[in-house]
């Protein structure tokens, strides 16, 4: 995530050298187990509950950037066993997970201390964010019994202007106390955008610590393909500002919050002779403006962005350690920075080749939506450049790698601008791009044998977003690693069992080109034999989509990252002796609205199946009101993918 309003970082600093004060104490010591938790066998207030939270407890240092986490689960069922099984996730190269310590607790009130091993586990990569988790299995975990554990979450220092407090979880919560220590450098305000749950009071000030409790909460829901889970929780946010005291005019403070990065930016860039020297050694003067502009952003996108480098060593560190840049002079000098540095380079630039180019702040929105109303300088974490090319204005982000000239990352899309000016800026918003900019074109030519198996070449393209945010995901890992996540993907497309090897090196640095990948695939089995004749699906690579919105109700509402087309081209040809007895009707289903749209069609000639099926989803947030309508195309789609040809002699 990128860092761009450079004042933020003088925060962040004296956060750093406030951390040598003493470590604060432990969140709690074991509690004693009552009568009445080692003996219940439900929850009244969660019907059908496998486990619920008897009892958390969040204390938080934000001198330190540490919090400690106390947490009790009471197993009431069979299923809720898998309680026993812990993850902790945490942010790789940002956050750590220390002293973790954890016991289980017998019916009998007996206790078995927990003496095993905890591991790392990479969870489920999110277009580019890597998310790690420790993970451990607690002992003798039975219904009836109760499991605990306690750990220290350590952030590093920018992350203390992120503070927030959690208070809905993926259980029942019987009781929960939070409590926070304030930085004591800066002013500070809190907000639940979401509202405090029922039965609770809202956090109050205590002898210098913020508190709050809270009783019977209910479980959290979550679903696939829905907003992030903490923009729809119960929270509390934390909002540290660099002014002294709070305000309560939304429109004054933006625009104080805006003055001051303008005159950051004019600060870090206002070096026009020395731009105009820079800019001359990567453009020509006869250059058409559009050519002049993708040379600049190409240029940017070749220097080393240190944002989006492996988490180095501690001697790694301080081996490669230097000041930070004091301006677009000191960048252009070293050929490196990190994303602000390389965005605010970008404006110098553009500026010093004769376009208009100002800087947009934007909140990215992969972990929570924006509210201007909430008065937090910690959303607008991103930023991109607003350049006015032939009378248009152009949205680029050239500090984070892959993104195609003329697209941006998928989570600054769709998403409210502050355009900085001398005056704090004006606000405006950021379009989505159409479905068709970001696209999976699979083309295969197989043979099918007389046992039904497939074999044969598959092409791969990504296009657009698709190939953006899969070759930034992958950046720092090897050859090996980058095969094996594209050889999965492919996996997870095919509702069977397949065998499939990579054969070409696809190109892993370019940004405006697609991610071209070349397989052998085999498809064992995929016709099934019926008497004499063999029946063979239609959809086959329809595994991601014939899974989707299953579930007969929803509660919370639909969000897909950005809009995308899914095309498959196939070519099968059958073994001699064989032929088309007979194929499925060719299926098209598309929203009046054009939000999303289905065909699938199946021809032959000779000894050759042609198949062709396209996916269309142009949809970004639909309330959870609307879900009968997007299950009921998902049927649809399941429906056509279903349909069968018939091979006969």
């Amino acid at each position: 995530m990128k860092l761009l309003i450079r004042w933020t970082g003088v925060l962040s600093l004296l956060v750093a050298l406030s951390s040598m004060s003493p470590t604060p104490a432990r969140s709690a010591e074991w509690l004693p187990a009552t009568a009445d938790e080692l003996q219940m066998t439900r929850e009244p207030k969660a019907p059908g509950a496998a486990a619920i939270y008897l009892y958390t407890q969040v204390d938080r240092d934000d001198t330190d950037a540490v919090t400690y986490y106390y947490t009790r689960v009471k197993i009431l069922t069979e299923e809720g066993r898998k309680y026993g099984n812990v993850e902790i996730p945490y942010i790789k190269g940002a956050e750590s997970v220390k002293a973790i310590e954890a016991r289980t607790i017998r019916p009998d009130g007996s206790v078995v201390p927990f003496d095993g091993t905890v591991y790392d586990k990479a969870l489920a990569n999110s277009h580019g964010s890597r998310l790690l988790a420790k993970t451990f299995t607690m002992p003798e975990v039975q219904p009836g019994c109760i499991v605990e554990y306690r750990f220290r979450y350590q952030q590093a220092a920018g992350f203390v202007f992120d503070s927030h407090w959690i208070l809905s979880q993926d259980l029942f919560t019987r009781n929960a106390k939070y409590s926070l220590v304030p930085s004591r450098f800066f002013a500070l305000q809190w907000s639940w955008p979401r509202g405090i749950p029922d039965g609770s009071s809202v956090p109050a000030q205590d002898h210098g610590r913020i508190r709050l409790e809270t009783h019977d909460v209910p479980a959290f829901v979550t679903e696939e393909l829905m907003p992030p889970e903490n923009e729809l929780k119960s929270r509390v946010d934390f909002i540290y500002l660099a002014d002294q005291k709070p305000q309560n005019d939304p429109a004054k403070f933006w625009k104080s919050y805006g003055q001051r990065a303008f005159h950051e930016l004019t600060r870090f860039t206002d070096y026009p002779k020395d731009m105009q020297r820079a800019v001359a050694q990567v453009v020509q003067p006869t250059d058409a403006p559009e050519v002049k502009l993708r040379k600049i952003y190409a240029r940017i996108g070749q220097m080393r962005n240190t944002s989006f480098e492996r988490r180095k060593t501690e001697e790694e560190a301080k081996r490669e350690h230097q000041n930070p840049a004091h301006d677009v002079r000191d960048v252009w000098k070293r050929d490196s920075g990190d994303a602000s540095d390389l965005t605010y380079l970008f404006v110098a630039l553009a500026r010093a080749a004769g376009f208009r180019a100002d800087l947009a702040l934007v909140s990215t929105r992969d972990r929570y939506f924006f509210q201007k109303r909430l008065m937090n300088p910690g959303q607008m974490n991103s930023s991109v450049v607003a350049v006015n090319l032939e009378g248009k204005d152009v949205y680029l982000d050239p500090s984070v790698p892959f993104t195609p000239f003329g697209l941006l990352p998928w989570n600054e899309t769709a998403v409210e601008t502050l355009r900085l000016n001398e005056d704090g800026g004006t606000w405006g918003s950021i379009v989505l791009p159409p479905a068709s900019a970001s696209r999976i074109e699979r083309k295969a030519q197989l043979k099918m044998d007389q046992q039904g198996s497939l074999s044969g070449k598959l092409t791969v393209q990504y296009i657009g977003l698709e190939a953006g945010w899969r070759r930034l995901a992958e950046r720092n890992e090897d050859d090996t690693d980058r095969k094996q996540f594209l050889e999965d993907e492919v996996r997870s497309a095919v509702p069977t069992g397949i065998e499939i090897k990579m054969l070409n090196t696809p190109d892993w640095k370019s940004a405006d080109e697609p991610l071209v990948v070349e397989f052998d695939l085999q498809v064992p089995g995929w016709a099934a034999a019926v008497g004499k004749r063999q029946l063979m699906k239609v959809g086959l690579f329809g595994n991601e989509d014939d899974h989707t919105f299953e579930h007969s109700t929803r509660v919370q509402p639909m969000y897909f990252d950005f809009p995308y087309q899914r095309s498959d081209d196939i070519v099968m040809e059958l073994p001699a002796g064989l032929k088309v007895a007979s194929l499925p009707k060719n299926q098209k289903v598309a929203a009046s609205t054009a939000v999303y749209a289905y065909d699938l069609s199946a021809d032959s000639h000779d000894n050759l199946v042609h198949l062709s099926r396209n996916l269309t989803i142009n949809m970004l947030l639909v309330d959870a009101k609307y879900y009968p309508e997007v299950r009921n195309f998902y049927q649809s789609v399941r429906t056509g993918d279903e349909e069968q040809i018939v091979v006969a002699p």
